[in-house]
């Protein structure tokens, strides 16, 4: 018998619009924090990062409560009979939550970095916010940016207990390659853990070359340009 490779296209498909949620929210946000000095932001930041630093199972424990049949999500949710829970949905929400610290991070060090006159001289000439964030603040961060869309994919693709907690582990439908790995450790199939690591592996490796081969391109531009 073949190997199944459904573990390979959702975990695909999982971490990629998971990546599209959290490099929306992520930039967006990123951008709102730093340009934020109120008393709060501490707090806001603390929260905002919480992800990062919770075991994954406290983090599916807390989705599974808000999505659950009687949790507040969930309950809104069924009453236009829509259920999050042991549905690919419910990956993609666990992938998204894990991963959105590490673009909110990186994107966050990005925009600090930027040179306040800069944005001081475009306020100056009447530039509006949008503008600025457009026109400005993207291209001068758009390294930190890709460097946190990598991590965000990879953080994604590499979900486990959160997903376990709130997706479950049904083939062919939630069982990622994370979960096909353990599962098949659990059943005594080694071969097929060697299968999914080696792909995992080769995956991850391939975006840490493209990272790298990214950032050179982007310092020899920046040499070009004289910054």
């Amino acid at each position: 018998m073949g190997l199944d490779l459904s573990p390979l296209w959702i975990s695909i498909s999982t971490a990629f619009l998971a990546t599209l949620i959290t490099s929306f929210l992520g930039i967006v946000v990123a951008y709102k924090i730093s340009n934020y000095n109120g008393i709060f932001k501490g707090l806001i930041d603390g929260i905002l990062t919480l992800p990062l630093i919770l075991p994954p199972t406290v983090i599916g424990f807390f989705l599974l409560v808000l999505f659950g049949k009687n949790g507040p999500i969930g309950d809104l949710l069924g009453i236009f009979n829509v259920s999050i829970i042991f549905t690919w949905s419910a990956t993609v929400i666990a992938a998204t939550v894990v991963s959105f610290p590490l673009m909110y991070r990186t994107t966050r060090s990005a925009f600090e970095q930027i040179d306040n006159n800069i944005i001081s001289a475009a306020r100056t000439l009447g530039l509006s916010e949008m503008k600025i964030f457009l026109k400005i603040a993207i291209p001068l961060s758009w390294p930190g940016i890709i460097g946190g869309v990598v991590l965000s994919f990879a953080r994604a693709m590499g979900e486990f207990g959160a997903t376990l907690m709130i997706a479950g582990n049904i083939p062919g439908k939630t069982q990622t390659m994370p979960l096909a790995i353990f599962f098949a450790v659990e059943g005594g199939d080694m071969t097929k853990a060697y299968l999914w690591v080696a792909i995992i592996v080769v995956i991850s490796l391939t975006m840490i070359l493209l990272l790298n081969y990214w950032s050179e391109i982007q310092l020899k531009l920046m040499g070009k340009r004289g910054i």
